[in-house]
């Protein structure tokens, strides 16, 4: 029926999307989900080219960076995904993911994100540790991140980052710039203190 596979899933999930009554939120996740999954590369992918041509404009694409696991995204990678789907993409980000791996355990900070990346993203999706309790720092350190991204979307020049850091408080990092490490000791500073508060209430 259809020519390709690109072409069927599309059709299929503008099918769906329509019968649901177009919801705001309405997640696709491509075959070629990753740079190392496209052949030879995003931007000339006829998978993901096609997509980028049927899908109707409020479905949402997922991607996870160049690779299944990431250990950096850049705004330059994104750009050229977004050029492809016609979109910005959702990033589905598997930084922490140990479902592969489940004798490992990622604690370290939200890093290896490049500065002003939300500008070039409809969403962001962290996939945790299976553990739930190994989450605490990777959600933490995220939110600190996004915080920092917001202050640069509202201080984009130089002495707005100045005003912006005048404006940040002593509860985490300033806004408009980000610290991993920073972002990581107020991690375990918080982190420590609810483990304390849990260990005091009764019954534990």
């Amino acid at each position: 029926v259809f020519p390709s596979l690109a072409q069927a899933q599309a059709s299929v999930a503008n099918e769906v999307y329509r019968e649901l009554g177009q919801p705001s939120v309405f997640l696709f996740c491509p075959t070629e989900y990753c740079s190392s999954l496209c052949s030879p590369s995003p931007s000339q992918s006829c998978y993901l080219l096609t997509l980028g041509q049927e899908l109707l404009p409020g479905i949402g694409v997922i991607w996870t960076g160049p690779k299944v696991v990431s250990q950096e995204l850049s705004a330059t990678l994104l750009e050229e995904v977004e050029g492809v789907l016609r979109r910005r993409p959702i990033i589905w980000d598997n930084l922490y993911a140990n479902d592969y791996d489940c004798k490992r355990v990622f604690l370290g900070p939200y890093m290896g994100r490049a500065p002003g990346l939300t500008l070039r993203l409809r969403g962001l999706l962290l996939n945790p540790n299976c553990e739930l309790q190994a989450n605490f720092i990777p959600i933490h350190t995220l939110g600190s991140w996004f915080r920092s991204e917001l202050g640069r979307r509202a201080y984009p020049d130089h002495a707005g980052m100045e005003t912006a850091a005048a404006l940040g408080d002593s509860q985490g990092p300033q806004q408009g710039s980000y610290s991993p490490q920073e972002a990581l000791e107020l991690a375990l500073h918080d982190w420590v203190a609810d483990i304390n508060r849990q260990a005091l209430e009764p019954g534990r």
